[in-house]
C-alpha cells in the first residue's frame, strides 16, 4: 500500500510536469550519447593502437642511384653495405629485439610501386633506380627507436622510418576528438542535473498543500522525499534508455553497416558486444545522477 501510494504520486507528478520531464528526457538522452560515443571512440582508438602497434614496421630504406643524401655519395648502395646492415640487424645487439626481418629486392620495390600506382606513374623510375629495402619487426614496438639509432648517418642507408610515427598523430586526432566529446558531454549532464532539479522543486511547489498536509499527519521526510526523487529517476531513467539505443544503433548501422566495408585499411571496429556493455554504464550514469539531484533539490526545498 505504502509502495503504491509513493509510485502514485511520483507518476502524478511526471504528468503534471510532462513539459519539463521531456526536457529532463531529451537533455538526459543527448548528453548520455555523447558519453556513450567517447567511451567507445577510446575503445576504438585502444584496440586500432594496439592492431597497428604491432604490426608497424621500421624501414630501412638503402640508397639508390637518385638518391641525394650526404651517406649516398657513391650512388646507389653497394653488396658490401646491403649486406652489412644484414648483418647488424642479424648481429647480437639488435637480433633479441627482433621479431622478423624481410628485404625488398629492387624488383619487389618497384612491382609494388606499379601495383600501388599504376604501370603509368610508376614509370617516372626504372626498376634499377628503385630502393632496396629492410622491413623491420620488432618484438616490442616502443624499442623502434634502436634501430633509427643504428642505422641513420650509415653508409649506404639513405633513411629510416618508423610506422608508429604516421600513426601516432592520427591516434592524437581521434583522442582529442574523444576529449571534445567528452567536455560536451559533462556541460550537457550538467544542464541534466539542473533540468532535475529545477523540475523538483517546482513539482514541489505545485504540491506544496498536499506536502503541509501530510507533514500535518506524520508522514517522514523521506516518505514525502521519495516520490520526487523517483520522478527525477524516472525521466533520467528513459533519457538514459534513449541514449543506449542510439549507441547500439550507431554501432549497428553506423560500424557494422557502413564503415566496415568502406574502410578496408581498419580491421579491428568496435563491435555490438562493446555497445552492449556501455549500456549499464550510462543507465547507471543517468539514474544515480537523476537521485542526487532530485534528492538534494526537494531536501533544500523541504527546509526552507
Amino acid at each position: 500500500m505504502r509502495i503504491g501510494l509513493i509510485l502514485t504520486e511520483a507518476l502524478g507528478g511526471l504528468r503534471r510536469n510532462i513539459s519539463m520531464v521531456i526536457s529532463v528526457v531529451l537533455v538526459t538522452f543527448v548528453s548520455l550519447t555523447f558519453v556513450g560515443a567517447a567511451i567507445l571512440m577510446q575503445a576504438q582508438i585502444g584496440t586500432m593502437r594496439g592492431y597497428w602497434t604491432e604490426r608497424a614496421q621500421v624501414a630501412v630504406y638503402m640508397c639508390s642511384d637518385i638518391s641525394e643524401q650526404d651517406t649516398c655519395v657513391d650512388g646507389g648502395a653497394s653488396e658490401e653495405q646491403v649486406n652489412a646492415v644484414r648483418a647488424q640487424l642479424e648481429g647480437e645487439a639488435l637480433a633479441p629485439l627482433i621479431s622478423e626481418v624481410s628485404f625488398d629486392s629492387k624488383e619487389d620495390t618497384y612491382a609494388k610501386l606499379v601495383e600501388q600506382l599504376g604501370e603509368d606513374q610508376a614509370s617516372v623510375i626504372t626498376p634499377e633506380q628503385a630502393f632496396e629495402v629492410f622491413f623491420v619487426t620488432m618484438k616490442d614496438p616502443g624499442q623502434s627507436q634502436v634501430i633509427s639509432e643504428a642505422f641513420n648517418g650509415v653508409a649506404g642507408v639513405e633513411q629510416v622510418q618508423d610506422q608508429l610515427q604516421y600513426l601516432e598523430p592520427l591516434f592524437s586526432a581521434l583522442t582529442v576528438a574523444t576529449y571534445i566529446a567528452v567536455g560536451i558531454a559533462t556541460l550537457m549532464l550538467i544542464a541534466a542535473i539542473l533540468l532535475i532539479g529545477t523540475t523538483i522543486r517546482l513539482s514541489a511547489y505545485a504540491r506544496r498543500k498536499e506536502i503541509g498536509i501530510m507533514r500535518l499527519v506524520g508522514a517522514s521526510n523521506r516518505f514525502i522525499q521519495t516520490p520526487f526523487v523517483l520522478e527525477g529517476v524516472f525521466a533520467a531513467f528513459l533519457g538514459s534508455a534513449l541514449a543506449s539505443a542510439a549507441v547500439v544503433a550507431g554501432v549497428h548501422f553506423g560500424v557494422d553497416g557502413y564503415l566496415r566495408g568502406r574502410v578496408p585499411f581498419i580491421t579491428t571496429w568496435v563491435t555490438m558486444q562493446d555497445a552492449v556493455v556501455v549500456v549499464p554504464v550510462l543507465i547507471g550514469i543517468g539514474v544515480v545522477l537523476a537521485a542526487l539531484s532530485a534528492g538534494f533539490a526537494i531536501r533544500r526545498w523541504l527546509r526552507t
